[in-house]
């Protein structure tokens, strides 16, 4: 558990990293947030994949800063249930509806044919939360991966879900596909998660994700946060206690950008030495922490679980 994806080397502990140089937003992109966007054929072969069967992705919806480099790798996290949320949260582009439009039932067969189509390894499924549906929209997300798992059998399957609204029937449905990691995010600290999130809270989350962690050992239980939002070192250790103690063995931190001015500002960019020190405390609870700038949740996801699986 303690091995380190080979690009982010980890550093060894120290009690902390809060008297070195802090970069505030008004330095804009530092040098670390910076790097050059691959654009090739690959990628247009992704982009053409996705937009002709009419699906959304989170790389897209989400402006994620990802989306060129992963795109190139024949890797992308597709967005099911639509691609309008019933929760506005502080952080995400999303679009936001109290009702938004009804599913669209042949989704589970669009998105099974664009992996095939890809021929991926490894894929990601995220969604948008439904409060509006009776079950937040867990039965057409297992539908979705057990569409991917019957034509696709080789493919190992990420989910990244919402909370549904608490609802551990709901949860079972899901957990009972095949999948091979399942990842809900806390998104943020604990004090700050009224401010980040819309509905959602710190503590429902790590009931989900223990509730997911005792469905089946076997499981990958997987959780992110984003940094630069206002949270102190002493908030983020409790954060990663608090995600080992109920059962999650992966941890994504990345820094946060805000999307748009509507949305909440970026207190602080986060340096690498910090990413490193937050790495080497994760790994002494015995979680594999993949932290650093452009981390996201499903960054570089193929390559984590091929780490994890050696």
């Amino acid at each position: 558990m303690g091995t380190s994806p080979r690009d982010i080397p980890c550093k060894p502990d120290k009690p902390s990293i809060s008297k070195k140089k802090r970069v505030r937003p008004a330095e804009r992109f530092p040098a670390w947030l910076r790097k050059p966007l691959p654009l090739n054929t690959v990628f247009q072969k992704t982009q053409g994949s996705i937009n002709k069967k009419g699906l959304a992705t989170v790389c897209e919806e989400a402006l994620c800063p990802n989306r060129t480099s992963c795109w190139s790798r024949k890797t992308a996290t597709y967005l099911a249930l639509g691609s309008v949320c019933t929760r506005k949260c502080g952080f995400c582009n999303i679009d936001y509806s109290t009702t938004p439009p009804p599913l669209d039932l042949e989704e589970p067969k669009k998105i099974s044919n664009s992996v095939k189509e890809l021929n991926l390894r490894h894929v990601v499924i995220t969604m948008v939360s439904r409060d509006d549906l009776e079950d937040g929209g867990a039965s057409m997300l297992a539908k979705i991966v057990e569409t991917v798992r019957q034509d696709s059998p080789q493919v190992s399957i990420e989910v990244l879900s919402s909370d549904f609204q608490g609802s551990v029937p709901a949860l079972h449905h899901l957990l009972k596909t095949e999948l091979d990691i399942f990842n809900h995010n806390v998104e943020t600290v604990e004090r700050l998660s009224p401010l980040v999130r819309h509905k959602a809270t710190y503590g429902r989350s790590l009931k989900m994700l223990e509730v997911a962690a005792k469905f089946d050992s076997s499981l990958w239980i997987k959780s992110g946060i984003m940094v630069g939002l206002g949270e102190t070192e002493p908030e983020v250790r409790q954060t990663l206690r608090h995600l080992a103690e109920v059962g999650v063995k992966i941890v994504t931190i990345g820094q946060y950008l805000q999307p748009n001015r509507l949305k909440i500002p970026v207190k602080e960019y986060v340096t690498p030495e910090t990413y490193d020190y937050y790495r080497s405390y994760g790994e002494s609870l015995g979680l594999f922490v993949y932290a650093g700038p452009f981390v996201r949740s499903s960054y570089n996801a193929d390559a984590v679980f091929d780490l994890l699986n050696k």
